[in-house]
């Protein structure tokens, strides 16, 4: 009797502890600007604002040619003449874009450049003599994540009660020293409203093209 009571008491412990392994719940999902699911491959507009002076109404993502024919730059422009992008994941099966995960950005193909990656990319700047800053470029690689790769790879991240674009990839745990930091702007010496790595970021919507 006390070996069947024993069995039995081992039996309840084991089933009401959380089976190991268990699937963790997943990160939160993303939405547009209309509520709806931002989804991998599909194009989107990236509405910037807050908190720069000169941001009182949203504004977007263009390219541009700064110091090089190719690859293009990425710059802040006027919302009416920004440039939409896609959204895909590090696991491309996956439908829906979710918060903190990493994900390659990409603007559709680019007749001024036509032979080289439109995925965005950071590229170290040199704004003067030893001192250095991180822009976004483009000329990245899509998937394929690793230490070949890592400055390829972004997140999105709650803000504000909308979202933040941040660099903080996780594709390489190996790789020590990873940089993680928000997106924000750089105006350099010429006015070029450049996308850089920064501690002011932009808050950031997302409507469908």
């Amino acid at each position: 009797m006390k070996t069947t009571l024993l069995a039995f008491a081992l039996l309840f412990a084991l089933v009401s502890q959380p089976l190991l392994g268990a699937a963790e719940a997943s990160p939160d999902e993303v939405v547009d600007t209309s509520g709806k699911l931002l989804r991998a491959g599909v194009n989107y507009n990236i509405l910037l604002s807050m908190p720069y002076k000169n941001s009182k109404t949203p504004q977007g993502l263009g390219l541009s040619k700064i110091g090089k024919s190719c690859p293009l730059d990425v710059v802040v422009v006027d919302r009416h003449h920004s440039l939409s992008l896609r959204f895909i994941p590090v696991n491309p099966k996956k439908g829906v874009i979710r918060v903190s995960t990493d994900l390659n950005i990409m603007f559709p193909p680019n007749i001024t450049c036509p032979h080289h990656s439109i995925v965005w990319k950071i590229e170290s700047f040199q704004v003067s003599k030893g001192r250095s800053l991180s822009l976004v470029s483009t000329g990245g690689v899509k998937g394929n994540p690793g230490r070949e790769t890592i400055g390829n790879w972004f997140k999105i991240e709650k803000y504000g009660g909308a979202y933040k674009l941040v660099y903080c990839p996780s594709v390489c745990p190996s790789c020590k020293h990873v940089v993680c930091e928000n997106v924000g702007m750089f105006v350099d010496e010429k006015g070029n409203h450049r996308l850089a790595l920064s501690a002011v970021p932009f808050q950031v919507k997302f409507l469908k093209a």
